[in-house]
């Protein structure tokens, strides 16, 4: 409608009118989903892309960056994304958030350059990077505008790469990641997947039916569970996007907003059941939750696991020790006896890497037969993998403590930051033990011959005094109270002096020196 000026009477300027008339159909367009598009949204669970971000944000925050791209010419309401900044919970951070009722969110050249200004963006300003994903992938009818070119989609990789500890990027993924855009979320530090609804994959089905012969549903491919379980490339599953957008926000509390800073500090709360010398049982052949004593070291309630349903012979998470931040990588001997397998090094070289990057203290809590043996692991390359997770403790420069809450035997004492590796403290409870390996597998190692001598001459009574003999010894060699004599361990104490002790040493460390290297960049192990 062409309005009078208020000031003068006259009419404004037609042309002025007619953009604004088109500003303002694209801006509705954009504002919310179509009636058809909003009850497809509502069959699969889904949150409308816009009420996605605004549980994100707080309220009033959100600038938006690039709304108008590709509507006015094609219809496409934002080119299907939409990006901008906002503040979370006060810290200001960046959204990239695909609108799966435009083109089933999927890329095109507008896409791909607003996608490119935000990571940009989040580059120059060093701000953190939520990745609300929901995309079919690039739109092959646009691929020569968007996929080859300087700012085409490798852009976004390549600049999610170098964000890489310099800022934490979070990925709720709520729908389809395909093809070349599942890399999107794997560049992430945190995936966290929609049960039922995301899913991630290089090939759909249909192509890997026609590529490879193979038919397989979509869900046994790339959907949220395996990802969490199998795969290990999914963190977290959620129920449901409000609760995707939840999780975020919570592991955003446990992380600074860039490299520079260190993580936000809260109120200090007490454990939810204190360590007692009875937590831990006293024979390592007995198994027992690690949880129960992450739970008493870390304040009420906030032991944040990470990758929970993947590799769980290994615990690794966020927790708060008087109201600080701290890293727990934790063996667990209710899985697979908490040996070490190539899962589970890789998850907790991960781990310790986004906890150096991001000024977070480490606590080791030991509890290790060693690294898996046999044919099938050393085809699988337990030894690359094994070294990933002994490079990663080698080289953090974050302050490490080193609980040896019971066993940690052969190279399993060195992958959970043991004395070699510098740690801040090595501390041990009065169950611990130290080895080569256990008594039971070295006596036999080393006298399996004459084992086999005395029970063909005397018989196994005999047999069984030799060994009982040489274990006895063995133990006396790797006696807990030797090793302290000897400086290998710092400390030993009883668990219920555990967290106070911890604390202490925490504070102490906190101004440590940093430098690990000189050099211009390591080769890790693969």
């Amino acid at each position: 409608m062409n309005e009078a000026d208020p000031r003068t009477g006259q009419n404004g300027d037609p042309r002025v009118a007619d953009v604004r008339e088109r500003l303002e159909m694209a801006h509705r367009a954009s504002g919310s989903a179509p009636e058809k598009a909003q009850a497809k949204l509502d069959r699969q669970g889904k949150i409308y892309v816009r009420e996605r971000i605004a549980l994100l944000f707080d309220e009033g925050s959100f600038v938006e960056d690039g709304r108008y791209a590709n509507a006015l010419a094609t219809g496409l309401p934002a080119d299907g994304v939409v990006t901008g900044r906002g503040t979370v919970e006060g810290r200001p951070a960046i959204v990239i958030a695909n609108d799966p009722t435009v083109k089933a969110g999927s890329w095109g050249a507008r896409t791909v350059e607003k996608i490119v200004r935000a990571t940009e963006m989040a580059l120059r300003e060093e701000l953190p990077v939520f990745w609300f994903v929901d995309s079919a992938g690039a739109r092959i009818t646009d691929q020569v505008e968007m996929f080859p070119g300087r700012r085409g989609a490798g852009r976004i990789f390549h600049n999610q790469v170098a964000l890489s500890g310099k800022v934490p990027q979070i990925c709720a993924l709520f729908g389809p990641s395909a093809a070349g855009g599942a890399y999107i979320p794997s560049f992430c530090d945190l995936i966290i997947m929609v049960e039922g609804n995301a899913s991630m994959y290089l090939g759909s089905p249909r192509m890997a039916e026609m590529v490879v012969g193979e038919k397989v549903s979509l869900e046994e491919m790339g959907g949220a569970r395996m990802h969490c379980t199998v795969s290990g490339v999914g963190d977290l599953l959620a129920h449901d996007d409000a609760e995707a957008i939840e999780l975020a926000k919570l592991y955003f509390s446990y992380v600074p907003g860039c490299w520079r800073d260190h993580p936000p500090v809260y109120g200090a709360e007490e454990p939810s059941a204190a360590l007692t010398r009875f937590t831990v049982p006293e024979r390592e052949s007995v198994p027992f939750d690690v949880h129960e004593v992450i739970d008493g070291l870390v304040d009420d309630d906030s032991f944040f696991e990470l990758k929970p349903l993947w590799a769980g012979e290994l615990v690794i998470g966020f927790g708060r020790m008087s109201g600080e931040t701290v890293g727990i990588v934790a063996n667990n001997s209710m899985v697979k006896g908490g040996v070490l397998f190539t899962d589970s090094a890789d998850k907790a070289a991960r781990f310790i890497w986004l906890c150096d990057a991001f000024n977070i203290p480490l606590v080791y809590l030991a509890d290790v037969p060693g690294f898996m043996i046999g044919s099938e692991v050393e085809r699988g390359g337990i030894i690359r993998h094994g070294a990933k997770m002994v490079s990663a403790v080698a080289s953090a420069t974050v302050p490490q403590f080193c609980v040896i809450v019971r066993k940690a035997y052969g190279a399993g004492l060195y992958a959970m930051g043991g004395p070699g590796f510098g740690p801040d403290a090595t501390i041990a409870l009065p169950t611990a033990r130290i080895a080569v390996m256990g008594p039971e597998a070295a006596v036999n190692a080393v006298y399996a011959n004459k084992i086999a001598e005395i029970e063909q001459a005397d018989g196994p009574a005999a047999r069984d005094r030799f060994v009982a003999e040489r274990r006895a010894e063995y133990e006396q060699d790797v006696d807990i109270e030797r090793l302290a004599a000897d400086l290998v361990l710092d400390s030993i104490i009883e668990a219920d002096e555990l967290r106070s002790d911890l604390l202490r040493r925490l504070a102490y460390a906190s101004r440590r020196d940093r430098h690990f290297s000189d050099r211009r960049r390591a080769v890790p192990p693969v």
